[in-house]
């Protein structure tokens, strides 16, 4: 597997001067998948925008990482709600049209 779409760890703890145990911390609450390559750390690049996001909750608001792990899956599902809820409107338009 090559890391055409990874992202190191220590690069984006270097970027960010946060500590590489806080992306282990987020791999433990399964909020992020830690790839491990040449016994390098990654982080898909998919997956960046999540960690930007995790970081200013923790950092900014204070909020642990049990807060942060309620927090990640209530969004997770308001998202998955909103798409469920523009799909139904959807199927009601083309009802109503009909």
């Amino acid at each position: 597997m090559g890391t055409k779409n990874l992202i190191s760890v220590q690069l984006i703890c270097n970027h960010y001067n946060i500590p590489v145990s806080f992306i282990d911390t987020l791999n433990e609450f399964q909020l992020v998948d830690i790839i491990i390559e040449n016994k390098n750390l990654f982080i898909h690049k998919s997956q960046l925008k999540e960690v930007e996001k995790l970081m200013r909750i923790h950092y900014d608001l204070e909020i642990n990482f049990e807060g942060l792990d309620a927090i990640y899956n209530l969004l997770n599902q308001v998202e998955s709600l909103k798409e469920e809820i523009t799909l139904l409107q959807n199927k009601l338009r083309f009802y109503e049209d009909l």
